[in-house]
């Protein structure tokens, strides 16, 4: 199945690996610096909601669903599979602008919160705390808000969020229907309509979350560390590194939950073995 983050990173695989390209150690280093290797981690907790995404009862599997995705979101593959990428991908230039801003006492901090705020399992409480948050700052006519949204705004500058997302669903569901999972109606196509016609109310949902997960994230940070952080991601070359970043994340979501699907017609919901 071919997706746009799937044809995204075709063509970077096509083209000549830069003379200037990183190393492996220079890439595990940048992982932890800029803590992109603890959203990798992160990447697990989303596959509580894939039962809901067909229909299931999140309960519903007992103890083979902690043992299943444990086995399908392994840590080390997708570490392996980011490196593996980054190491073809990734400019020196682009990893020394990155790391130099991360490795200073507000990168730490930042990274160190962001860290934090991506392994909290609860997101539903997570985004409670962050509406919460948002709707004190527009109380209080608070120009932080405008900042967060420049946040979010940066970090997904290409805007390939939502369109991922949605591959990420559309994959899940034919790899779900093509095991046996779920009788599906509808082919890849008609899924794709079906989402178009609904783009908007998606789209809006997506980024009042991103707010409250601003919100929520940053919230023990001054508004001048926030501005400091948002022109920082707002510079082309960390641009770059996150067009990049975020591509590898929504691609090894997108195969993991396809290998999820097809292993999920192994499993006996309402049996706890």
């Amino acid at each position: 199945m071919t997706t746009a983050l799937s044809l995204f990173l075709f063509t970077v695989f096509m083209l000549p690996i830069p003379a200037s390209a990183a190393g492996r150690d220079r890439i595990e280093a940048f992982l932890t610096t800029t803590g992109f290797d603890v959203a990798l981690e992160s990447i697990a907790l989303a596959s509580a909601s894939a039962p809901q995404m067909l229909g299931f009862d999140p309960d519903g599997f007992g103890s083979d669903w902690a043992r299943l995705t444990e086995e399908v979101f392994d840590t080390k593959d997708m570490h392996e599979t980011a490196v593996s990428i980054l190491e073809q991908t990734l400019s020196d230039q682009a990893l020394n602008h990155a790391v130099e801003f991360y490795a200073s006492d507000l990168g730490q901090r930042l990274v160190s919160a962001e860290n934090a705020s991506h392994l909290i399992e609860d997101d539903e409480a997570k985004q409670q705390q962050g509406q919460e948050i948002v709707a004190q700052l527009v109380r209080e006519g608070s120009q932080r808000v405008e900042s967060l949204k420049r946040m979010n705004t940066a970090i997904d500058s290409s805007g390939t969020s939502l369109r991922a997302l949605q591959e990420i669903q559309i994959r899940f569901l034919l790899a779900a229907s093509a095991s046996g999972v779920i009788e599906l109606q509808l082919d890849a196509d008609e899924l794709r309509a079906m989402m178009k016609q609904n783009e908007t109310g998606m789209r809006q949902a997506l980024q009042l979350s991103a707010l409250a997960g601003a919100a929520y994230t940053y919230q023990d940070f001054s508004d001048a560390d926030v501005i400091t952080y948002v022109e920082a991601l707002e510079q082309p070359l960390m641009q770059e590194v996150y067009e990049l970043l975020n591509a590898i994340q929504y691609e090894i979501m997108a195969m993991k939950f396809e290998v999820l699907a097809t292993k999920m017609a192994e499993l006996h919901p309402a049996q706890d073995i």
